[in-house]
């Protein structure tokens, strides 16, 4: 499904962090949509280096590009000489979704350096190539805020919510200096579907009940679940709000969530009818200090300035996932 009325045949598009979850998604819709567009990923790939909580430093992986037919670079957004490699490109378009996008790594050093520092990189790159770019921001920057979360009204809690808080600030100071640019951030919320599975611990409650279900297990929810709630998104979703960001009405950030919260037992029985399975829920403390309760995306600018406009409710997304939560049940996401 083609979002707006741009053309990317023939077009240069550069996708950081394109082996990764969004990432990935955002290549084969221009890869399945205009045939003719010259994609490149650039990304570092997975090793086996973890951070101090235990989970991966890197979610891409080279499954998530199988069928892929363009340019793939391996590399880090740290390291300059790295980015030099991209250098023999002229790029039309810039998605940057290369991050540390762990909201536990607390070592504020490694996340500053990688999301904030590395961002001027990719700005100058978009400034020099005359680039549309557009960058993945986050809901964390809203920290436990009441919900709705409003664009302008951030407190971030983490140093990955801070991250992204600084990103925006960047993205707006380098805008008004360069007022011919197209430069639009989206604050993600919970997102879901096909291209996950290689996040691991990190995926979302989706695919992780899913296999639970799948497992022959009743799926483990935090004690009052049902009074736990995010605002989920499907990925087809944001992908749309990805490419719409590329013709705004004007610069800025955006919320790209879906504006109705639903709760973690409504996943629950929601997956359970899909797979025609029973178990009931089994419930366990919480054991998680300053959680989050409620989000809410207010989409109202978004729905103005980038013509967004959500399709998938929470069943409906869970039902387009579900031949994708069986077909990876039982194989291995390292």
């Amino acid at each position: 499904m083609k979002y707006n009325n741009i053309n990317f045949n023939n077009k240069t598009i550069l996708i950081t962090g394109g082996a990764g979850f969004i990432g990935s998604n955002l290549v084969f819709y221009f890869q399945q949509n205009y045939p003719n567009s010259n994609l490149v990923v650039f990304d570092c790939f997975r090793s086996e280096l973890t951070f101090s909580n235990g989970n991966l430093q890197s979610f891409g992986h080279y499954k998530n590009l199988i069928d892929f037919k363009g340019d793939v670079i391996c590399g880090n957004i740290n390291n300059k000489n790295d980015l030099l490699l991209l250098k023999k490109y002229n790029f039309d378009f810039i998605f940057h979704q290369a991050a540390i996008s762990d909201t536990r790594v607390y070592d504020q050093e490694v996340v500053m350096q990688t999301n904030v520092n590395s961002f001027y990189d990719i700005l100058n790159i978009a400034k020099d190539n005359e680039a549309v770019i557009v960058y993945a921001s986050s809901a964390a920057t809203y920290g436990s805020l009441s919900s709705p979360q409003t664009v302008g009204q951030e407190s971030p809690e983490n140093p990955y919510g801070f991250s992204k808080h600084m990103m925006d600030q960047i993205a707006y100071r380098f805008g008004n200096e360069n007022p011919n640019m197209t430069i639009v951030g989206l604050k993600f919320f919970n997102v879901y579907g096909p291209g996950e599975y290689y996040k691991a611990k990190t995926s979302s409650m989706v695919i992780q009940l899913g296999h639970q279900i799948l497992d022959g297990n009743a799926p483990k929810l935090f004690e009052s679940s049902d009074q736990i709630l995010r605002d989920f998104i499907y990925i087809d979703d944001v992908i749309q709000a990805n490419i719409k960001a590329c013709s705004p009405k004007i610069n800025g950030v955006y919320n790209v969530g879906t504006g109705i919260p639903r709760s973690f037992q409504d996943i629950a029985d929601i997956l359970q009818n899909e797979l025609g399975s029973n178990l009931g829920t089994e419930y366990f403390p919480n054991p998680l200090k300053g959680y989050q309760m409620h989000t809410q995306a207010n989409i109202d600018s978004s729905k103005i300035y980038l013509d967004f406009m959500p399709k998938y409710s929470l069943e409906e997304g869970i039902k387009d996932y579900i031949s994708e939560i069986k077909r990876l049940h039982g194989s291995d996401n390292k």
